[in-house]
C-alpha cells in the first residue's frame, strides 16, 4: 500500500500520486508508477474503477480501460491493483494456494444493490475457483474513518435495506439533522464475515487508519479536492511472486 510520500508530483498531489485522472502532470504520474513497480518487482495492472461491483480476472494483456472494482489472478508477477483516496482497499490471498484478489470499496461498491456488492463479488470469485472464503486472508487498508465520514440517510439506507440481514446499525452514529458518522471499515468487516471470510486484518477503524485525518501520510479526496484544488491517489497491490 502506497502513501502520499516518496514520489515526484507537485502540490496539491505531492508527492506520490498514482492517479492519472486527477489533474496531475501525466509524466509525474508515470514516474511515480514506475517507482512503485520497481519496488514491487511485479507488474501492476491498473483498471478503470467506477465505484461498481464488477470483477475481472487480470492478465498481462488486459486493457487499462477495463472497468472493474474487483480483480483476481493466479498468474505470478501480476499485481491486482486498486487506487484509493478515502475508499477502502481490500486485499485477499489464499492461505495455501496461489490465488490473490483485490477490491475497491467505496460506500457505493460496498453497499451494492440488495446486499450484492464488492465483497460478494469477491466471495463469488473465490467460489468459482473451487476455494473456500474461510481459507483466505483479508487485509483492509486505510480509508476515511468514522470520525470524518459524514453521510446522509441515503447511504445508511443503502446498507440497511432488505434482504441483507446484518446488524449494521452500529456502524452509523447519529450526528443530527439527518447526518451520520459512517464506519466504512466496520461495514466491510461485517460484510466480509457474513460472506464467510473469517481472517480479517488491518484497518480496525481507529484514527491511525483514517485517510482524512492523517494529512501527512495519506491522500484524501474529501479533504483535499475542493480545499487544495486536487487530491492524489494511493494504491494497494497484491501479487504472487514470480
Amino acid at each position: 500500500m502506497t502513501t502520499r510520500q516518496g514520489g515526484v508530483s507537485q502540490a496539491p498531489w505531492a508527492s506520490l500520486n498514482i492517479g492519472d485522472h486527477v489533474g496531475d502532470d501525466p509524466e509525474s504520474v508515470l514516474s511515480n508508477r514506475d517507482l512503485v513497480a520497481q519496488q514491487l518487482g511485479a507488474q501492476p495492472i491498473y483498471l478503470r474503477q467506477v465505484h461498481g461491483t464488477q470483477g475481472v480476472m487480470i492478465s498481462s494483456g488486459l486493457s487499462a480501460t477495463t472497468q472493474a472494482d474487483v480483480a483476481w489472478t493466479s498468474e505470478a508477477g501480476l499485481a491486482c491493483t486498486m487506487m484509493v483516496a478515502d475508499c477502502l482497499p481490500i486485499l485477499v490471498c489464499h492461505k495455501r494456494l496461489l490465488w490473490v484478489a483485490a477490491a475497491h470499496a467505496g460506500w457505493r461498491g460496498l453497499a451494492g444493490a440488495k446486499g450484492e456488492g464488492v465483497v460478494e463479488t469477491l466471495a463469488q470469485a473465490v467460489a468459482a475457483q473451487g476455494l473456500l472464503a474461510q481459507d483466505c486472508l483479508i487485509w483492509l487498508g486505510p480509508c476515511i474513518g468514522p470520525q470524518a465520514f459524514e453521510v446522509g440517510v441515503d447511504v445508511r439506507d443503502a446498507f440497511l435495506e432488505p434482504p441483507l440481514k446484518l446488524s449494521l446499525e452500529t456502524c452509523f452514529q447519529p450526528l443530527g439533522s439527518g447526518k451520520y458518522g459512517a464506519d466504512l471499515a466496520g461495514l466491510a468487516r461485517r460484510r466480509l464475515q457474513a460472506a464467510g471470510f473469517t481472517d480479517v486484518y488491518g484497518n480496525d477503524s481507529s484514527p491511525v487508519w483514517c485517510t482524512y485525518s492523517c494529512a501527512g501520510e495519506y491522500h484524501s479526496h474529501r479533504r483535499d479536492a475542493a480545499k487544495r484544488g486536487g487530491a492524489g491517489r494511493m494504491a494497494a497491490y497484491v501479487w504472487i511472486t514470480a
